[in-house]
């Protein structure tokens, strides 16, 4: 059996796997993290008034200043929260079973690996002539205190849901990897597809996504933890973030920036090439970390 530790990591979810209760959990989850964003924009518009509020909208749509990427990935807390809730409400179990058991372990065993693969993959691009220098590193240190454990906030509610929630209730039901695996990775590959930013080049964003999915799907079945997931989920944002960044997406605190034309999909093409290579590279590092 290719993932001996999933049955052991699906296990709570099996007394309230039906397929109802799931659509049900997801649509909750869905509506409260809708209506918990909505809500504070509501009150930052009733309180500070039209300007403050246009000015927050603007700051975070494409995350382009240390302010505004720090309020998108604040903005992913009610996610988490919405996943929470439902599972232990919902579903009556606790929240602790969508990490599953060694979490901390597996996530401290592979991190400081990917780290080293980061870095070494961002040094390579230093020489690439569409690279700027953009934020000054002082500038990035004063702010990693703040934007470090806001970026774990905004992984750790992505891999609750699609890795945790959905892989658990659905494989819960239906063992074949098609649909633990591929499911959950073709939702969260079509919430990365944005057209009016990417234009032509928006589907091969939303395949890139689609198949980290997989893979994180892939470490999470492996493991029977979310530790794994976490660790290449973080390793990846602080990469784009904070590293090399693509400009006019979250790269407000980006120390180089990409400078490209995103709706190009010639321009594009070797840069996404690479990302995938560099995301199968770390995958298959995680995996023979965990053979250890």
């Amino acid at each position: 059996m290719p993932y001996p530790r999933l049955a052991r990591f699906v296990a709570p979810a099996r007394a309230g796997s039906d397929w109802l209760r799931s659509l049900i959990g997801l649509i909750l989850i869905a509506a409260f993290y809708w209506g918990a964003v909505m809500g504070a924009l509501a009150a930052v518009h009733a309180l500070a008034g039209p300007m403050v509020f246009g000015a927050v909208v603007m700051a975070m749509e494409r995350g382009g200043t240390a302010t505004g990427l720090m309020l998108v990935l604040l903005s992913f807390a009610p996610l988490a929260l919405g996943v929470a809730l439902v599972t232990r409400f919902l579903h009556r179990r606790p929240v602790a079973s969508l990490f599953g058991p060694g979490t901390l372990t597996d996530f401290l065993r592979v991190f400081p690996m990917l780290m080293a693969l980061v870095v070494l993959v961002a040094a390579t691009s230093a020489f690439d002539p569409n690279l700027g220098q953009s934020t000054p590193l002082a500038v990035l240190l004063r702010w990693l205190p703040i934007a470090l454990p806001l970026v774990f906030v905004q992984i750790a509610a992505e891999e609750l849901l699609f890795r945790g929630y959905l892989l658990q209730q659905i494989a819960a039901r239906w063992a074949h990897p098609l649909w633990w695996m591929v499911l959950p990775a073709a939702l969260f590959g079509a919430l990365h597809y944005a057209p009016g930013q990417n234009g032509a080049t928006a589907i091969f964003f939303a395949l890139w996504a689609t198949l980290f999915g997989c893979l994180a799907a892939d470490l999470t079945a492996r493991a029977g933890n979310l530790g794994p997931a976490l660790a290449f989920h973080f390793a990846n944002n602080i990469s784009a973030m904070f590293l090399v960044g693509l400009y006019g997406q979250l790269d407000g605190l980006s120390l180089y920036t990409l400078v490209v034309n995103s709706r190009d999909p010639g321009a594009m093409a070797p840069y996404l090439a690479l990302d995938v290579l560099a995301l199968v590279v770390f995958w298959l590092a995680i995996r023979l970390r965990l053979r250890r």
